[in-house]
């Protein structure tokens, strides 16, 4: 039987591409325009994924995957999303998405997601029962992104730390933007602990609704609320003698709170609905991207709680700190790629490893990873040039196209609204002059922008470094210690 797609977008022309691309492929696809009738359709029938365009009228991908998790909606969605809107779509993985392809399309980018999504198992809340849940999470596990070495100091003393607490049944509070890796640095404090080879069992706190957290940490019986189903065995009770792993920490509604402070003081605990004591031994991870001192401060996490957590703490520095370690990551993501892709790319050009080098990567690793497994399926010689890089990348100081183009028309405006009446400062100067001071002007005007970095201002000016650093000494432009370099 076909697998079925619900490609959910307001632009009528992607819909009706993706739609004939897929049935070429096999499989059965139904369009919607509007979220109230693609969500309609998820009550209604079955479908195996759904591909949905990050901005659904004047709803985003988090509003969106929260009415699904409002309405009981449990199957992959794959969001489409414009490379500006990268920030956000890291956070849309984070509420619950499994990936996110970015325009323009590319069919094969597509293709490959869409197989991965539906070779990720699955089973719906009736079905759940301990055995099954674990041997799932352990097959997800062997073949999720496990800590990468880097060779940085930074990078050097995170496995130290890493290391010290790991053997230990300290419950570690893990600090991180996101996409940073905190859940990696977890599943390396479990994999090097005596708890190695019991379950490791992760939960994204941020993706989980109020209504849903409390039988997601705890479980429940059949019965005890309007659709509970079946017995559901709780995220606590699955890692019992492992590591529980709880991301996100801090968007636990305050009532879930109470009842976690409980669990983790008492190690015992009762599922929602149900009358027997589940005795628990259990080693407790948390991770979050905010301060849980000041989230306590203003009311957002209980005190106490964060008391009962705060044995030890980790710091996972961001990417764009991380030196050397970037390109170390890069390789590490290109020869994944290469595996999936039964490519055999040999490595990145200087330009690439240049940009990768300055780039401010807000998305962290997992964004670094996405950009990789990209370029990888663009590029079809020994080598990933910047043709198969996006231009944020390679110009990290333009926010999005939109914003170039902005900025452009502002400045052709004003440009042509002072040449219709030009003024000449001094009558006498003849146009070499002009030039260079009109160069000079610019060279200062772009230092200025990229903080005097000459390696970005050279990128940005199309001029190669060495060419910048002639013109800069021109110009008496260079400091004393640059000349004597």
């Amino acid at each position: 039987m076909s697998k079925r797609i619900l490609i959910a977008d307001d632009d009528t022309d992607i819909c009706n591409l993706l739609s004939r691309f897929l049935k070429k492929q096999g499989f059965e696809t139904k369009i919607s325009f509007r979220l109230a009738i693609a969500i309609d359709a998820l009550k209604n029938s079955k479908f195996d994924l759904m591909l949905c365009d990050f901005r659904l009228g004047d709803m985003d991908g988090i509003e969106v995957l929260s009415k699904m998790q409002a309405e009981g909606i449990r199957l992959p969605v794959i969001i489409i999303t414009g490379y500006s809107d990268i920030k956000m779509a890291v956070n849309v993985i984070k509420a619950g998405a499994f990936d996110y392809v970015t325009k323009p399309l590319i069919p094969d980018e597509i293709l490959m997601t869409i197989k991965r999504a539906m070779n990720e198992e699955t089973l719906p809340e009736s079905d759940y029962n301990e055995s099954a849940y674990v041997k799932n999470t352990s097959k997800k596990n062997s073949n999720s992104e496990h800590l990468i070495n880097g060779k940085s100091e930074k990078a050097k003393d995170l496995l130290k730390q890493i290391e010290l607490v790991a053997p230990t049944n300290y419950s570690v509070i893990i600090y991180g933007e996101s996409g940073s890796g905190k859940e990696a640095v977890a599943r390396s404090i479990h994999d090097k602990s005596a708890r190695k080879n019991q379950p490791f069992v992760a939960m994204d706190c941020g993706a989980i609704s109020k209504e849903l957290a409390g039988s997601e940490l705890f479980g429940h019986e059949k019965g005890s609320f309007t659709g509970a189903l079946g017995t559901k065995i709780g995220h606590f009770e699955l890692a019992n003698g492992g590591t529980l792993f709880l991301d996100e920490v801090a968007n636990l509604s305050y009532d879930i709170q109470v009842s976690l402070l409980r669990v983790v003081q008492e190690r015992k605990m009762k599922r929602i609905g149900g009358n027997k004591v589940i005795e628990l031994d259990v080693r407790i991870v948390i991770a979050s991207n905010e301060n849980l001192i000041d989230a306590y401060k203003r009311g957002k996490f209980r005190e106490d709680l964060f008391h009962r957590f705060n044995e030890f703490t980790i710091m996972v520095p961001p990417l764009r700190n991380r030196g050397t370690d970037i390109m170390i990551f890069s390789d590490f993501f290109l020869n994944k790629a290469n595996l999936e892709l039964n490519k055999s790319i040999q490595g990145f050009s200087s330009e690439v490893k240049e940009a990768f080098n300055s780039y401010r990567w807000p998305g962290n690793i997992r964004e670094l990873k996405n950009i990789i497994k990209r370029a990888a399926l663009l590029t079809n010689d020994e080598i990933i040039g910047t043709d198969a890089v996006p231009g944020e990348i390679l110009n990290p100081f333009a926010e999005s196209p939109m914003e170039l183009q902005h900025e452009t028309n502002n400045k052709y405006s004003a440009d042509k609204s002072t040449s219709e009446q030009p003024v000449l400062k001094n009558l006498n100067v003849n146009l070499k002059e002009a030039a260079l001071e009109a160069e000079f002007e610019t060279i200062m005007n772009v230092l200025k922008k990229v903080k005097y970095n000459k390696s970005k201002a050279a990128r940005l000016l199309n001029i190669d470094r060495k060419t910048l650093y002639n013109k800069m000494k021109h110009y008496n432009m260079l400091g004393d210690k640059e000349e004597a370099e």
